[in-house]
Formats: structure tokens, C-alpha cells, sequence
């Protein structure tokens, strides 16, 4: 049965709402998903549910009070609070009256790149939310089998993020790392790094990509670091036909992960 809390000066209130914060995220390993399907797929991937918070409505469909049931069998705390004090521990404006607090484990590059890994996607400064949450969405798509997102990107639990991902950060393999181990680690591994840049002959659809891809997508605005162009060793670049100086960093990404896994299954 769920806890009833009517003060917004409550501790498990404040806390929920310290949540919409990166460094309090940082610092809890604790991130906030929020709408009735993330929360049906945090529960399909097992993911480290702490607590559930729904508003004075979300228990007038019987679909809700059934996964409310369902919480209660898996002992997961739901606490149940008023729409006002509800939509202050959320950054939308049309709720679906439930929010989550999940936990994660920070992923170390070493331990969490396997041998049998063959497509790896890095994110090179990735700035925005909604193109971080579709890249991750499009990599699960698209089969690769881990995210790399270099230091300066979004933080990947960021609720816009996690909305755009539309339950992808449950099923995708996402680390965080500094540059010098990625090039390290992944010329151990014998990766090939393919980098999107602008200032190349290499059509992407021109090239034969090898058994083991490492493909790199840059800032919005400046595109590929220097040292990674560098170390790579293939430059693409996808054709301009029309007016348009640039693709969309997700846009651009989801077209060249589907290239280049055409090559690797």
C-alpha cells in the first residue's frame, strides 16, 4: 500500500527533487525515470528500482492499480503525494502521474567491454539531451553493443536524456571513460576507430568497414576532437546533396551505424 506524504518539506520529497540535479545524481548513483512505460520497462529489465512516487490520480485506471499491485509483490516502496507537490519532483508538464528512482553502477571501460564486443559507438561531447537520448536509442536499434560517452557529453541521466531513449538506457551497455583509455583499450582490442568528418573523400557508403568497429561521433557544433581524427583509422563523411551545411549528430549517427553494421553481421 503506498505511503501517503502531503508535505512538500518532507525528506523523501526533498530528496526525489535533489535528483533533478547532475551532481546529486553523480553522487547518489541515482537517477529519476518518469511516465507509466519506463516504468513497465525498468521492471521488464530488472533494472535497481529504489522507490515509486505517484500522484492523487495515477490509481483511477485499472492498469495502474494492477502495476501498483505488482510493485507491492516485488517489495518496491511507492509513496503517493499531491498533484502539486508531484509535478515539483518532475521537469514535464504533462505527467502520467508516476516517477521512479533508480540506482546504477558506474561502468568501467576495462570491465565492461568484452572480447565478443564487435560495434562500439563513441560519443565524443555529445551536448544535448535529446540527441543523446536517440543516439542511445538508435544504437540499441541498430545492435551495437556498447556506448562510449567521453568526459563533456550530457549526462546520460539527465531526464530529457532518458525520455528520448524511450527505454533504451535499460538495455544498452553505456560507459563512461577518458579518451586516452579509449584509444588505449580499443587498439588493444584491435578496433578499427571510424570517425565522422567533414573534411574527407571516404563516402560512408564507399567504404568496406572491418570485423571490429569503433565508430565516433563529435559535437554538435565542432565535431570530431583533433587527437581522436588523429587516431582514427578511417575518416567518413555522409554527402550533402541539398543546401543544408550539416546533418543532425543523431540524424547523422543513425545513418552510419546502419551502414556499418551491414558489415558486421
Amino acid at each position: 500500500m503506498a505511503i501517503m506524504i502531503t508535505s512538500k518539506d518532507n525528506e523523501r520529497i526533498k530528496y526525489t527533487k535533489s535528483l533533478l540535479k547532475n551532481k546529486n545524481r553523480t553522487r547518489e548513483s541515482k537517477f529519476i525515470i518518469e511516465g507509466f512505460r519506463i516504468l513497465t520497462l525498468a521492471i521488464e529489465c530488472k533494472a535497481k528500482l529504489d522507490y515509486v512516487f505517484i500522484n492523487e490520480d495515477f490509481e483511477s485506471k485499472s492498469e495502474h492499480a494492477k502495476f501498483l499491485n505488482e510493485l507491492e509483490g516485488k517489495k518496491i516502496q511507492v509513496y503517493k503525494t499531491s498533484n502539486k507537490i508531484f509535478n515539483e519532483m518532475i521537469d514535464t508538464e504533462n505527467t502520467q502521474g508516476i516517477l521512479g528512482v533508480v540506482k546504477f553502477t558506474e561502468k568501467s571501460l576495462e570491465a565492461n567491454l568484452d572480447d565478443n564486443s564487435r560495434f562500439v559507438l563513441i560519443l565524443d561531447r555529445i551536448q544535448d539531451p535529446g540527441n543523446m537520448g536517440t543516439i542511445i536509442r538508435t544504437a540499441d536499434a541498430a545492435g551495437v553493443d556498447a556506448i562510449i560517452a567521453l568526459k563533456g557529453s550530457v549526462d546520460i541521466y539527465n531526464p530529457k536524456v532518458i525520455r528520448s531513449t524511450m527505454g533504451s538506457i535499460f538495455d544498452m551497455n553505456i560507459i563512461s571513460a577518458t579518451q586516452e583509455e579509449v584509444l588505449r583499450i580499443l587498439k588493444l582490442k584491435n578496433f578499427d576507430i571510424v570517425s565522422s568528418y567533414l573534411d574527407t573523400n571516404n563516402f560512408y557508403n564507399n567504404v568496406e568497414y572491418n570485423y571490429k568497429v569503433a565508430l565516433v561521433i563529435g559535437n554538435e557544433a565542432n565535431g570530431v576532437n583533433d587527437e581522436l581524427i588523429s587516431n582514427s583509422d578511417v575518416l567518413v563523411k555522409i554527402p550533402i546533396y541539398g543546401k543544408a551545411e550539416s546533418l543532425n549528430a543523431a540524424i547523422s549517427s543513425a545513418i552510419l551505424m546502419y551502414e556499418i553494421k551491414k558489415y558486421l553481421v
